[in-house]
């Protein structure tokens, strides 16, 4: 999430937990949303989980220009913005689309993505959807 303007620019599925290869491809979509913004500044800020914390995964910002950036052990509130986001996803993917299978999953959440960087306006962007606010 670019919390500029709340655009969510990058998301990866597993259906296992802790897949390494999830993260790494979420990875890859941030370094393509940077290469679209070269000399602005990127801080990815994450929680602190194991492959977040790994060599190989951090080998990879320095040469993007990207600076890690971590939320301090058993503290969510460091990453509010993310587990906000998280929960909205969850509630009106869930609870508004009634999304049953696990199968449906990873289609609807990338529809919400569009949905929500394209389309859903935002109070706090003055009712502009991120893309327009950028």
């Amino acid at each position: 999430m670019d919390l500029w303007n709340d655009e969510l620019i990058a998301h990866s599925f597993s259906s296992k937990r802790g897949d390494r290869m999830t993260y790494l491809n979420g990875l890859q979509d941030v370094i393509e949303f940077k290469k679209q913004y070269p000399k602005q500044e990127l801080v990815l800020h994450s929680d602190r989980g194991s492959v977040y914390a790994s060599k190989s995964y951090n080998e990879l910002l320095p040469m993007y220009n990207i600076t890690r950036s971590m939320s301090r052990a058993s503290t969510p509130t460091d990453n509010a913005a993310m587990e906000a986001i998280n929960g909205w996803v969850k509630a009106e993917l869930f609870t508004d689309l009634h999304i049953t299978s696990a199968d449906d999953v990873p289609g609807q959440v990338t529809e919400y993505i569009r949905f929500f960087n394209e389309e859903r306006p935002a109070y706090a962007l003055g009712y502009l959807t991120p893309n327009q606010y950028r």
